[in-house]
């Protein structure tokens, strides 16, 4: 299992778009007209061999406007994580529903499959994916290699996940990924995925649970920089935060 997808909800797509390939240094590789059954629109960027996409609602009922009005605006929505293969995918998500994980949606789209499990359980949408082979990543359209751009961001490595109790909210996440809970270097609550990427909790600043950061492998920290200071998104502490999300560059090893 693997980090390889990160969601955000945003009201103004263009807009949301527009920073993050502008910050990130990334093109978009696919507008996904599949998700208008959820009542959506939606952008997604390659970020090396990770994506991360922008999902808009367009209708009332579409459940990432009830999302973004609970989580007082734009928001992180959604961690997917992929399995190896079918067979894998299988046994994960049947595993997690012994645990008492409550899956809200399955489905199967040219050949990739996925379960989404229940954010109220976890402060975010789970899903669980899985593709035809593993190099492979139907959501992010045909071609989506000719659109990688790793001048500047050359990963997603985590998500941050918070809390009023991030070690509850850890073990929750725990039950349901079916991997134990560790610290890192810095003492902070990780979950380690075995093929790459984590999942760390932290303190919640407002007293809700979601999903509030994204944690990035950067080959340009300087254009990162200058480019989130041009949008008028960079934080203090170096990291930016666009569509109430916080992107945070990472210290290379051994820094």
């Amino acid at each position: 299992m693997r980090l390889r997808q990160i969601a955000l909800a945003a009201t103004d797509l263009s807009a949301t778009v527009a920073a993050l390939t502008d910050v990130l240094g990334i093109a978009v590789s696919f507008k996904d007209p599949g998700v208008a059954v959820f009542g959506l629109d939606n952008a997604v960027m390659p970020v090396g061999q990770t994506f991360l996409e922008v999902v808009s609602p367009v209708r009332e009922d579409a459940t990432a406007k009830r999302w973004i009005e609970k989580r007082g605006g734009d928001a992180g929505y959604m961690v997917i994580l992929q399995c190896e293969d079918f067979a894998t995918l299988d046994a994960e998500v049947a595993r997690a529903k012994d645990s008492g994980a409550r899956v809200v949606w399955e489905g199967d789209h040219e050949g990739a499959r996925t379960s989404h499990f229940h954010p109220r359980d976890l402060g975010a949408i789970l899903s669980f994916d899985a593709m035809p082979t593993f190099d492979e990543w139907r959501w992010a359209g045909p071609n989506w290699e000719t659109h990688v751009r790793t001048d500047r961001t050359t990963a997603i490595v985590g998500a941050e996940l918070a809390s009023p109790d991030p070690e509850g909210l850890a073990a929750r996440w725990s039950t349901v990924v079916g991997i134990p809970v560790s610290r890192d270097v810095a003492g902070q609550t990780e979950i380690s995925l075995p093929l790459g990427g984590r999942l760390v909790f932290v303190q919640a600043e407002d007293g809700g649970e979601g999903l509030v950061g994204v944690e990035l492998s950067l080959a340009d920290r300087d254009g990162f920089a200058s480019a989130a200071a041009t949008h008028g998104v960079l934080g203090s502490d170096g990291t930016a935060t666009i569509a109430g999300t916080r992107f945070i560059p990472l210290k290379p090893e051994g820094s």
